[in-house]
């Protein structure tokens, strides 16, 4: 995805991904037992909070098509790590009326050491090649 938003374009990475994902997921759905909806009219029951899945799945991309060249790997799962927990607590506290008290500390927990790390790693000096052969 960070490959193809530099070559082409942020948005465009992302929209580029999400089209492939529809083919590939029709293709998939035309081989699996499954079968289409006959009538649309299914779609109406399902609650609208379920569709905005794809909505925060594309904000999901464009962010990370952006962050990507920007911070390490291990960073940026990290943050997704993290923004995925919150966005559980969140959704939790929605659909049942609360939130887990261990989830929003541990959630809290792992902010802090990623605020910690990016401190340390921002005054981390470099050093050159004789000061590693002297240690």
């Amino acid at each position: 995805n960070s490959k193809l938003a530099e070559k082409i374009g942020i948005f465009q990475g992302t929209f580029f991904n999400y089209v492939v994902g529809l083919f590939f997921s029709v293709v998939f759905l035309l081989f699996s037992k499954e079968t289409f909806p006959s009538t649309f009219s299914s779609f109406s029951t399902i609650p609208f909070l379920a569709y905005l899945g794809g909505l925060l799945g594309v904000i999901t991309i464009v962010i990370s098509n952006y962050m990507t060249p920007r911070i390490s790997s291990f960073y940026l799962t990290l943050f997704i790590f993290i923004g995925q927990l919150f966005m559980g607590i969140v959704i939790d506290y929605i659909t049942l009326g609360k939130a887990s008290t261990g989830k929003v500390i541990g959630g809290i927990l792992v902010l802090i050491g990623l605020a910690y790390n990016l401190i340390v790693d921002k005054n981390d000096t470099t050093c050159d090649e004789s000061e590693i052969l002297k240690a």
